[in-house]
């Protein structure tokens, strides 16, 4: 990309992701959360058409969380498409239309959300796909009453 691309997408990056202020900062002192988003603006300088995403909201702040799922629902409407990684059944609901539950490399579903869901929560889906669930028998002791 010519130099002055880089510079305009960069400067747009930087504000969307709320970093500005913090340009000049060395990414190695940046927060976990910050870093997070300079992954994210690294991963859309170049405008791909598929963006995949490992946990993109891990120790991102609920505001910062809010402006990122703006800037991907906007990314999705002009025709890209964002995979997203994450463990958090709640978000995954809320901002995906497809979903696949995959665990020891193998789709145990996959399908629209509501398909997946089957009618109930999709972390309780999640759960009664993948198993493994530990039972609290044992822990009589932490009971205060």
């Amino acid at each position: 990309m010519a130099a002055d691309v880089v510079a305009e997408r960069v400067r747009d990056l930087l504000i969307a992701l709320d970093l500005a202020k913090d340009a000049g900062t060395l990414v190695v002192d940046y927060s976990a959360g910050m870093t997070k988003k300079i992954a994210l603006a690294s991963a859309l300088i170049h405008a791909p058409r598929v963006l995949v995403l490992d946990e993109p909201f891990e120790s991102v702040d609920p505001i910062s969380a809010a402006n990122i799922r703006d800037l991907l629902a906007s990314y999705v409407g002009s025709g890209g498409t964002v995979i997203i990684s994450s463990h958090v059944m709640d978000l995954v609901q809320r901002m995906c239309d497809h979903v696949a539950v995959i665990a020891g490399g193998n789709v145990l579903a996959a399908g629209t959300v509501d398909d997946v869901r089957a009618g109930s929560s999709l972390e309780d889906r999640f759960v009664e796909l993948v198993g493994g669930r530990n039972t609290t028998e044992g822990l009589a002791w932490l009971r205060t009453s």
